[in-house]
């Protein structure tokens, strides 16, 4: 029953189903028993590729997509590939990014109880970020204006993620010791994370009209969840940023005017700062 729609799973919260994406996810962010950050990095991208192949495969077999639901699964497997392969590869070859993950202890092996507990978490977690397409599944729904505008708002975030992506790679070729303030940049300081939470604003958009009353519960969470991490994962890079060219006035001008995570706001720090 764990790969098969029932009836009786509509609108329900927690139907059996959802178990079978519960282990999708678990087997794709297990590689974080190798290097505990991978659980929320490398294994959070193949995690989400997993789930949406998973789904699609599945969906195509049985006959349980309708064309936008297929699209969102194929979008899910393009982001997961993307993100997790870009994360991978960059550990794997950038030296001086690999120290700096040394240097605020990222790469320290766990204790196994926290690596299991971590591991529970990330699976939950990843599964209830997908949760309202998953559940546009569960509750056949047939497509609306809000599937196509989640849709689409998912494809400009991957498009909008990609493209920060190169273009600080490309400023870094340049100098690899300035930071990034060029393209989306000028907009934004950490367009990639706001990237990141634009495309779950997506996935929970594509769920308005589809899922059904104590089915938000997982799926709002999910998305306060991802924000609240993105938030905090630029914060942590300005506190870096700060370390490294706090004493530049460029910098100086450019993290007081820009802002740090969402555009066209005046959030431009996430802590005090102090300038002579």
């Amino acid at each position: 029953m764990m790969f098969t729609l029932l009836p009786e799973y509509v609108g329900q919260a927690w139907p059996l189903f959802l178990w079978g994406v519960v282990i999708v996810a678990a087997i794709g962010c297990c590689m974080g028993f190798k290097e505990f950050v991978w659980f929320m990095s490398v294994g959070y991208g193949f995690a989400v590729m997993c789930i949406g192949a998973y789904l699609l495969i599945l969906g195509l077999i049985k006959g349980y997509l309708t064309v936008a639901t297929a699209i969102m699964c194929a979008l899910f497997v393009i982001y997961g590939y993307r993100l997790g392969g870009y994360i991978l590869k960059r550990e794997l070859t950038n030296a001086a990014y690999r120290k700096t993950l040394e240097s605020t202890g990222s790469t320290k092996a766990m204790p196994i109880p926290v690596s299991l507990f971590m591991w529970a978490f990330s699976m939950w977690l990843y599964t209830a970020e997908t949760s309202a397409v998953t559940y546009r599944i569960i509750n056949q729904s047939k497509d609306n204006v809000f599937a196509w505008l989640g849709l689409a708002i998912m494809a400009l975030a991957i498009v909008g993620e990609s493209t920060a992506d190169r273009q600080k790679s490309a400023a870094k070729k340049v100098n690899p010791k300035r930071f990034c303030d060029t393209g989306l940049y000028r907009i934004v300081r950490c367009p990639n994370y706001f990237c990141e939470v634009l495309f779950w604003f997506g996935v929970t958009v594509s769920g308005i009209g589809s899922v059904q009353s104590k089915q938000w519960i997982m799926v709002l969470v999910a998305f306060v969840l991802i924000t609240y991490v993105m938030y905090n994962s630029a914060s942590r890079l300005e506190l870096r940023h700060e370390k490294t060219y706090g004493l530049d006035p460029e910098y100086q001008k450019y993290s007081d005017t820009v802002p740090l995570l969402f555009p066209f706001t005046k959030q431009f720090h996430s802590m005090q700062v102090y300038r002579d």
